[in-house]
C-alpha cells in the first residue's frame, strides 16, 4: 500500500497532475483514509516521497564500484547521479525541495559522503593538493551535476548537454592538483562507467 501510494504520487508528478488527497487516491482501490494510515496526511506522504528519492539515489551510489583510481571513482559518483536524476526525474524534483523535511535527516548527507570519499581517497593517493577539503570538493562536483541534470531533466537541454560534464569535472580536479593528461583520461573512464545520456 505504501509502495503503491508513493509510486502513484511519483506518477502524478511525472505527468504533471495536481496532487490532492483525491486525486492520489483515484483508481487505485485505497481510501483517502490509507494516507493518514501511512502517512499522518499529505505532508507525510511529501516527506516519504522525498526521502523514496534520496534512498533510491544512496543505493544507486552504493552500486559504483571503489576501485584503485579516485579520480575515476569520484566521476562515476556524479555521473551515476545524473544517471538516477534522469531515470527519476519526478522523485528528483522533490528531493531538493526543502519545503518538506526528510524522514531521515542524514539521507542526504549520507548520499553526499560517498563522494566525500572519493575525493579523501584521491587526496591520501597524491591525486590531489594535500590543502584539498574533500567536502568541498564532493560539494563542487555535485554543483556541477546537479547544474547539468537541473537543466536536462527539468529544464531546456538535450541530454547530450551532459557530457559537458567531462570537460567540467576534469578542469575541477586538474585545479585541485590532478595531472591535467591523467586526471581527464581518469574522468573519462569514470564517466563511461555510468554514461548519463545512455538509455
Amino acid at each position: 500500500m505504501w509502495t503503491l501510494l508513493i509510486e502513484r504520487a511519483a506518477h502524478m508528478l511525472r505527468t504533471r497532475e495536481p496532487i490532492t488527497l483525491r486525486a492520489l487516491v483515484a483508481g487505485t482501490g485505497v481510501s483517502t483514509m490509507a494516507v493518514y494510515t501511512y502517512f499522518g496526511g499529505m505532508d507525510g506522504m511529501w516527506k516519504a516521497l522525498r526521502q523514496e528519492g534520496f534512498t533510491r539515489l544512496g543505493a544507486r551510489l552504493a552500486r559504483v564500484p571503489v576501485s584503485d583510481d579516485p579520480v575515476r571513482d569520484l566521476t562515476a559518483l556524479v555521473a551515476a547521479y545524473l544517471r538516477n536524476a534522469l531515470e527519476h526525474p519526478d522523485l528528483y524534483r522533490v528531493m531538493f525541495d526543502a519545503t518538506f523535511d526528510l524522514e531521515d535527516a542524514q539521507a542526504a548527507d549520507s548520499t553526499l559522503e560517498y563522494l566525500v570519499q572519493a575525493a579523501a581517497r584521491g587526496r591520501a593517493a597524491g591525486r590531489f593538493r594535500p590543502d584539498v577539503v574533500p567536502l568541498e570538493l564532493a560539494t563542487q562536483s555535485w554543483v556541477i551535476g546537479h547544474g547539468l541534470v537541473s537543466l536536462v531533466a527539468t529544464g531546456p537541454l538535450p541530454v547530450a548537454t551532459l557530457d559537458h560534464g567531462i570537460l567540467l569535472l576534469a578542469a575541477l580536479f586538474a585545479s585541485a592538483g590532478d595531472d591535467p593528461d591523467r586526471c581527464r583520461r581518469s574522468v573519462e573512464r569514470g564517466w563511461a562507467q555510468h554514461p548519463p545520456g545512455a538509455r
